[in-house]
């Protein structure tokens, strides 16, 4: 099997990566090069260095220290051999390809008006690999809807980084805009809007979608989060709207424009419980107004995906076939 993504990496780094066992790649999840400091990996939630010859080490001396030589090969990848073409993103501090993967980048940023203008002297690259996993969403899906199974209800799903979020919202797009009218529930499809600022749900490269998000679901790319979900609510009429990583003030602002337009919300916010959004001047006030019917707090272990679920009231919902008291259940 192919690795795509290995083609992302200038030839020392990409041969080290490349003598890595293909079931450990399959499950990669970033690759950090810093420049003069060890090669690192993450892979179902472990990390390690790795050495030029592609084996794992936790010794820091042992692995491979990418040089400048590298970050400059890097840079000409990713960007095509173009970043003079890539200020906006260079403003943003990331880089999204096709394939939906997104590369951050560190250096040193130089500032206009008092705000960042673009980085320079690039040395730090954390390459996050996006794969759509289809059904992931699965076990969850049938707890947001209502009796009708008609409806999905207004939810919050919240979990630390990197433990699963995003790929959850993109299946959720996918099964929301897709239906099953053909299945056994009848569930109609609906009209999906999804306001991508970090181009991380849809992977958009050049305004197309890198994954399956359904057939009626519109993307506004790069947009932030507050105006884009002006932006749908005023020209694209969805039936769901899709945000993730909401927490500003104006993120509340426009979500409560949503609820009030008739519009399904659906979005997710980085934290461990509710109580602990609810402290937040952004969420606060929409938690404690009872606007959202589910919760949905993800968990990771071991490389693992498992929810537990609460109802507008944070209660618990009752157990399910093949779940765990409490309302925890494995995706």
């Amino acid at each position: 099997m192919a690795i795509d993504w290995l083609q992302l990496f200038p030839e020392k780094v990409k041969a080290a990566l490349s003598r890595l066992p293909l079931p450990l790649l399959e499950t990669v999840e970033e690759i950090r090069i810093r420049e003069g400091r060890p090669l690192e990996i993450n892979y179902a939630g472990k990390y390690h260095f790795v050495d030029a010859a592609g084996r794992l080490t936790l010794q820091p001396e042992e692995a491979y220290r990418p040089d400048r030589e590298d970050s400059h090969r890097m840079l000409d990848l990713i960007s095509n051999h173009s970043l003079y073409t890539m200020e906006e993103e260079l403003r943003k501090g990331f880089i999204t390809i096709p394939g939906g993967h997104r590369i951050g980048l560190a250096g040193r940023t130089v500032l206009s008006g008092g705000s960042v203008g673009h980085l320079r002297d690039i040395g730090g690259f954390n390459v996050r690999i996006a794969r759509e996993i289809p059904g992931v969403a699965d076990r969850l899906l049938p707890h947001l809807l209502d009796g009708s199974r008609q409806r999905v209800m207004h939810t919050l799903i919240l979990s630390p980084p990197q433990h699963g979020k995003t790929t959850l919202l993109r299946d959720l797009a996918r099964q929301i805009s897709a239906g099953s009218a053909g299945g056994r529930d009848g569930r109609p499809g609906l009209k999906v809007g999804i306001v991508d600022e970090r181009s991380e749900i849809a992977g958009s490269h050049r305004g197309i979608p890198s994954f399956d998000i359904g057939p009626r679901t519109d993307v506004l790319d790069g947009c932030p989060k507050a105006e884009g979900m002006m932006m749908m609510i005023r020209s694209l009429s969805p039936d769901v709207l899709i945000a993730d990583e909401i927490g500003r003030p104006e993120d509340a602002e426009a979500l409560t424009e949503a609820l009030h337009a008739g519009i399904t919300v659906l979005a997710a916010a980085h934290g461990r419980e509710v109580s602990e959004l609810a402290l937040r001047p952004g969420l606060g006030r929409i938690i404690e107004l009872g606007v959202f019917e589910r919760y949905v707090i993800l968990h990771r272990s071991a490389g693992e995906l498992s929810f537990r679920v609460l109802d507008g009231r944070k209660r618990p919902l009752p157990v399910y076939p093949g779940e765990r008291k409490g309302g925890e259940s494995h995706a």
